[in-house]
């Protein structure tokens, strides 16, 4: 009973321990470097910190890249879906791949000191590694969505924001580098992606092509939606500032739409946990007492 529980401890203690020393090493080597007084120290030591947490973390994972193989159109789908979820670079890939391999060992290894393999081996082992390859996959999923749901509720403001810069003199590109940058806290996923619109219109790139990647890249209806119409504005020369205005008017009005439906839905989704979770509960305080007098009563006609 006692080996599941040291083995788990010292597998958690060699865990925290590998931690600090990747994390903490190199922020303890930049507050000597700022008080030592040679400067051939402080350089060696700004040397030993110039490689990153995340540098590190890629070296370790770096043997498990090519365990799964990967073919030319899956890496083009899975980059696809990554720059949905806001991953861009190269490494996610990797990165990605890697996880394929963890974390199917790393649930095994749970369930290996959980002490659940003298049930069937086999099966536990099937379970676990089956879990653990799509588990990547489902996190991915979270991800793409909670940022499509963050750009979709976000867009009216930028929206906004982009009418007043138009309005105010600015042209459009300068209105959607200042919209990033204004929105650089508040909504990140936006900013993100109005701020590569502005790089890729600055390296050359033409508008249409720069917005029809974007609506791409997002996956976000509203978001081609809005390309289409900056697009078409751009096109026959029509009013920016009013169809910007026009389409935020729109894309409240919906967003108000569809939370007075996921309102109006809350009624009916309480039927399941109503009849399952708190009716039985109330038969139970109801009707017990009763029952228990009716049984007191009816056991001397049948003892």
């Amino acid at each position: 009973m006692w080996t599941p529980i040291f083995a788990f401890a010292a597998a958690f203690l060699l865990i925290v321990t590998a931690g600090v020393l990747i994390f903490y090493r190199g922020s303890a080597y930049r507050r000597l470097s700022q008080i030592v007084v040679s400067p051939s120290q402080a350089a060696l030591l700004t040397g030993i910190t110039g490689i990153t947490p995340v540098a590190r973390i890629e070296k370790l994972l770096q043997p498990f890249q090519g365990v799964v193989p990967r073919s030319a159109k899956e890496v083009s789908n899975l980059r696809k879906m990554l720059a949905q979820a806001g991953y861009r670079e190269a490494r996610h890939v990797n990165t990605y791949y890697a996880a394929k391999v963890l974390a199917p060992a790393g649930l095994c290894l749970l369930a290996t000191f959980s002490g659940s393999l003298p049930l069937t081996p086999l099966f536990v082992y099937a379970t676990a590694a089956g879990l653990g390859f799509l588990v990547p996959d489902f996190w991915l999923g979270r991800l793409i969505s909670a940022r499509k749901l963050n750009i979709r509720l976000g867009l009216p403001e930028a929206l906004d924001l982009l009418v007043v810069c138009v309005e105010a003199g600015l042209s459009l590109d300068k209105s959607i580098l200042r919209t990033s940058e204004e929105m650089r806290v508040s909504q990140p996923a936006i900013a993100d992606e109005l701020s590569l619109i502005s790089l890729e219109q600055r390296a050359g790139r033409p508008r249409a092509d720069a917005w029809n990647e974007c609506a791409e890249r997002t996956g976000v209806d509203t978001v081609r939606a809005l390309a289409s119409l900056i697009i078409q504005a751009d096109k026959f020369g029509t009013s920016v500032g009013k169809a910007l205005r026009a389409q935020a008017d729109s894309l409240r009005t919906r967003r108000r739409q569809n939370a007075e439906e996921q309102a109006a839905k809350t009624t009916v989704k309480l039927v399941f946990p109503l009849v399952l979770l708190i009716f039985p509960s109330l038969f139970v305080v109801t009707l017990g007492p009763s029952m228990i007098v009716m049984f007191e009563a009816f056991q001397k006609y049948f003892v």
